[in-house]
């Protein structure tokens, strides 16, 4: 398996077991996520628990979560909403601390791709929600999701 991990923070990002479609010129990645039910289920049908010895909740696990797989796999952590000044301000520290980590060829396209991104992103910002990897770096690549018109499970950029 394939993962893609933060260049700044080796956070993991994605891995090929997600597919994803290219936007903006390739600069950002869309990933459809899913909503799942994660812990076991375990449905008892059987009659009476006291006749058989069990326990009255017997049959009931209240461990079971419902969360979005991506956000699970990837142990994405929720952050507050930016306004336009705040993500303007984010994006502004982003390429210039991504520009570093980059060289030559990759560079340039990054430099020639990321406003396009951020127009995008910017486009979208009143319905985006924002995470951050595990590590919870202030410096880190964003991933947003959003809910495409009709839609009930997330997209992910």
């Amino acid at each position: 398996m394939l993962v893609y991990q933060d260049l700044l923070t080796s956070d993991e990002r994605l891995s090929n077991y997600f597919p994803y479609k290219e936007v903006e010129n390739g600069a950002l990645w869309e990933v459809e996520g899913k909503w799942v039910v994660k812990g076991a289920i375990d449905v008892d049908i059987g009659a009476n628990p006291s006749v058989e010895g069990g326990e009255d909740d017997e049959g009931f696990d209240d461990q079971v979560v419902k969360l979005v797989d991506i956000v699970d796999t990837f142990r994405l952590q929720e952050q507050p909403h930016f306004n336009k000044k705040q993500f303007v301000a984010y994006i502004k520290k982003y390429i210039k601390l991504l520009s570093a980590k980059l060289e030559g060829e990759k560079q340039e396209e990054f430099k020639k791709t990321i406003k396009g991104a951020t127009k995008y992103l910017l486009s979208k910002i009143k319905d985006l929600q924002f995470f951050v990897g595990e590590s919870m770096g202030n410096d880190s690549t964003l991933v947003f999701a959003y809910y495409k018109e009709g839609d009930v499970d997330p997209t992910f950029i």
